[in-house]
Protein backbone atom coordinates (compact mmCIF):
# COMPACT_ATOMS: atom_id res chain seq x y z
CA UNK A 1 0.00 0.00 0.00
CA UNK A 2 1.59 3.36 -0.83
CA UNK A 3 1.97 6.15 1.64
CA UNK A 4 0.93 8.99 -0.20
CA UNK A 5 -1.48 9.24 -2.28
CA UNK A 6 -1.65 12.17 -5.03
CA UNK A 7 -4.96 13.50 -6.05
CA UNK A 8 -4.17 14.03 -10.10
CA UNK A 9 -6.62 17.48 -11.52
CA UNK A 10 -5.94 17.53 -15.14
CA UNK A 11 -7.65 20.83 -16.64
CA UNK A 12 -8.72 19.20 -19.94
CA UNK A 13 -11.90 16.88 -21.23
CA UNK A 14 -10.35 15.83 -24.57
CA UNK A 15 -10.08 12.44 -24.80
CA UNK A 16 -6.44 12.47 -26.35
CA UNK A 17 -5.54 15.81 -24.14
CA UNK A 18 -1.22 16.18 -23.88
CA UNK A 19 -2.19 16.78 -20.21
CA UNK A 20 -4.05 13.51 -19.56
CA UNK A 21 -0.94 11.96 -21.80
CA UNK A 22 1.51 13.76 -19.61
CA UNK A 23 -0.81 12.87 -16.13
CA UNK A 24 0.22 9.34 -16.85
CA UNK A 25 3.55 9.66 -18.25
CA UNK A 26 4.99 11.30 -15.16
CA UNK A 27 3.52 9.10 -12.09
CA UNK A 28 5.87 6.54 -13.98
CA UNK A 29 8.90 8.52 -12.53
CA UNK A 30 7.14 8.20 -8.88
CA UNK A 31 8.48 5.65 -6.32
CA UNK A 32 6.17 3.05 -4.91
CA UNK A 33 5.73 4.71 -1.78
CA UNK A 34 3.84 7.14 -4.13
CA UNK A 35 0.13 6.57 -5.23
CA UNK A 36 -1.93 8.54 -8.34
CA UNK A 37 -5.23 8.94 -8.54
CA UNK A 38 -7.00 10.89 -11.63
CA UNK A 39 -9.79 12.82 -10.28
CA UNK A 40 -12.97 13.18 -12.35
CA UNK A 41 -14.38 16.76 -13.16
CA UNK A 42 -16.34 16.49 -16.29
CA UNK A 43 -19.22 15.35 -14.24
CA UNK A 44 -19.29 18.31 -12.11
CA UNK A 45 -22.15 20.27 -12.54
CA UNK A 46 -21.81 24.36 -12.83
CA UNK A 47 -20.73 25.99 -9.68
CA UNK A 48 -23.71 28.01 -8.46
CA UNK A 49 -23.89 29.41 -4.56
CA UNK A 50 -27.27 28.82 -4.41
CA UNK A 51 -26.10 24.69 -3.97
CA UNK A 52 -23.82 25.23 -1.24
CA UNK A 53 -26.18 23.66 1.09
CA UNK A 54 -27.16 20.84 -0.98
CA UNK A 55 -23.78 20.12 -3.30
CA UNK A 56 -24.35 17.33 -5.88
CA UNK A 57 -22.51 13.70 -5.86
CA UNK A 58 -20.09 14.50 -7.90
CA UNK A 59 -19.04 17.70 -5.89
CA UNK A 60 -19.03 15.13 -2.91
CA UNK A 61 -17.61 12.56 -4.32
CA UNK A 62 -14.46 15.40 -5.34
CA UNK A 63 -13.97 17.17 -2.38
CA UNK A 64 -14.26 13.65 -0.88
CA UNK A 65 -10.96 12.30 -2.90
CA UNK A 66 -9.37 15.12 -2.57
CA UNK A 67 -9.13 15.29 1.43
CA UNK A 68 -8.17 11.46 1.26
CA UNK A 69 -5.35 13.13 -0.69
CA UNK A 70 -1.74 13.51 0.80
CA UNK A 71 -1.27 15.66 -2.14
CA UNK A 72 -2.13 17.21 -5.04
CA UNK A 73 -0.56 17.34 -9.14
CA UNK A 74 -2.48 20.01 -11.60
CA UNK A 75 -1.68 19.48 -15.17
CA UNK A 76 -3.55 22.31 -17.13
CA UNK A 77 -3.84 23.43 -20.67
CA UNK A 78 -3.81 26.84 -21.42
CA UNK A 79 -6.94 28.61 -22.81
CA UNK A 80 -6.83 31.98 -23.58
CA UNK A 81 -3.71 32.59 -21.68
CA UNK A 82 -5.61 31.26 -18.22
CA UNK A 83 -6.67 28.36 -17.04
CA UNK A 84 -10.08 26.23 -18.68
CA UNK A 85 -13.83 26.76 -17.21
CA UNK A 86 -13.85 23.29 -16.37
CA UNK A 87 -10.50 23.21 -14.07
CA UNK A 88 -11.64 27.00 -12.88
CA UNK A 89 -15.71 25.10 -11.69
CA UNK A 90 -13.59 21.97 -9.92
CA UNK A 91 -11.26 24.39 -7.68
CA UNK A 92 -14.80 26.43 -7.19
CA UNK A 93 -16.87 23.68 -6.62
CA UNK A 94 -14.50 21.49 -3.91
CA UNK A 95 -13.58 25.22 -2.37
CA UNK A 96 -17.22 25.75 -1.33
CA UNK A 97 -19.39 26.46 1.06
CA UNK A 98 -17.14 29.22 2.20
CA UNK A 99 -14.84 28.11 5.01
CA UNK A 100 -14.89 24.59 3.82
CA UNK A 101 -12.56 24.16 1.35
CA UNK A 102 -11.24 20.92 0.30
CA UNK A 103 -7.73 22.08 -1.05
CA UNK A 104 -6.53 23.81 1.94
CA UNK A 105 -3.27 22.39 3.35
CA UNK A 106 -2.61 20.29 0.42
CA UNK A 107 0.70 20.84 -1.09
CA UNK A 108 0.53 20.70 -4.72
CA UNK A 109 2.95 20.33 -7.89
CA UNK A 110 1.31 22.66 -10.98
CA UNK A 111 2.54 21.60 -14.86
CA UNK A 112 1.21 21.80 -18.12
CA UNK A 113 1.84 21.02 -21.88
CA UNK A 114 1.07 22.80 -24.54
CA UNK A 115 1.71 23.44 -28.56
CA UNK A 116 2.52 26.68 -27.68
CA UNK A 117 6.23 28.04 -27.33
CA UNK A 118 5.64 29.36 -23.52
CA UNK A 119 3.95 25.77 -22.88
CA UNK A 120 1.89 26.75 -20.08
CA UNK A 121 3.18 29.45 -18.44
CA UNK A 122 0.27 32.20 -18.27
CA UNK A 123 -2.27 29.39 -17.12
CA UNK A 124 -0.18 28.16 -14.50
CA UNK A 125 0.83 31.47 -13.11
CA UNK A 126 -2.85 32.18 -12.75
CA UNK A 127 -3.18 28.79 -11.11
CA UNK A 128 -1.03 29.03 -8.61
CA UNK A 129 -2.34 32.46 -7.92
CA UNK A 130 -5.96 30.62 -7.12
CA UNK A 131 -4.51 28.14 -5.34
CA UNK A 132 -2.07 30.80 -2.93
CA UNK A 133 -5.63 32.38 -1.89
CA UNK A 134 -6.95 28.62 -0.90
CA UNK A 135 -3.79 28.34 1.37
CA UNK A 136 -2.60 25.28 -0.96
CA UNK A 137 1.08 25.59 -0.90
CA UNK A 138 2.51 24.92 -3.92
CA UNK A 139 6.14 23.98 -5.41
CA UNK A 140 7.46 27.50 -7.04
CA UNK A 141 10.77 25.65 -8.16
CA UNK A 142 11.58 24.27 -10.14
CA UNK A 143 8.50 25.28 -13.10
CA UNK A 144 7.95 22.99 -16.12
CA UNK A 145 6.87 24.75 -19.23
CA UNK A 146 6.45 22.17 -21.49
CA UNK A 147 6.06 22.48 -25.00
CA UNK A 148 5.09 19.37 -27.55
CA UNK A 149 7.29 18.15 -29.49
CA UNK A 150 8.10 15.04 -31.35
CA UNK A 151 9.63 12.30 -28.73
CA UNK A 152 8.00 14.44 -25.78
CA UNK A 153 6.29 10.71 -25.32
CA UNK A 154 7.75 7.67 -26.13
CA UNK A 155 5.71 4.73 -28.49
CA UNK A 156 4.63 3.54 -25.13
CA UNK A 157 3.51 7.00 -23.80
CA UNK A 158 6.19 6.93 -21.27
CA UNK A 159 8.49 10.38 -21.22
CA UNK A 160 10.83 10.39 -24.18
CA UNK A 161 14.53 9.97 -23.86
CA UNK A 162 15.16 13.58 -24.15
CA UNK A 163 12.78 15.12 -21.40
CA UNK A 164 13.03 12.18 -18.99
CA UNK A 165 16.14 13.59 -16.97
CA UNK A 166 14.19 16.99 -16.76
CA UNK A 167 11.10 15.49 -15.57
CA UNK A 168 12.86 13.15 -13.34
CA UNK A 169 13.81 16.00 -11.43
CA UNK A 170 10.90 18.36 -11.04
CA UNK A 171 8.70 15.26 -9.87
CA UNK A 172 11.68 14.31 -7.59
CA UNK A 173 11.33 18.04 -6.35
CA UNK A 174 7.96 17.78 -6.02
CA UNK A 175 7.62 14.37 -4.14
CA UNK A 176 10.31 16.51 -1.59
CA UNK A 177 7.46 19.08 -1.34
CA UNK A 178 4.24 16.86 -0.51
CA UNK A 179 6.61 15.06 2.11
CA UNK A 180 7.48 18.16 3.97
CA UNK A 181 4.26 19.77 4.05
CA UNK A 182 2.46 16.19 5.18
CA UNK A 183 2.11 15.54 8.79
Amino acid sequence: MSKYQIGVVVGSLRKDSFNHQMATAITKLAPSDFSFKQLQISDLPLYNQDDDGNQSAPVKRLKSEILASQGLLFLTPEYNRSIPGVLKNAIDQASRPYGQSAWSGKPAGVLGVSVGAIGTALAQQHLRNILAYLDVPTLGQPEAFIQVKEGLFDKDGNIGSDSKQFLQDWMDQYLAWVKKHTV
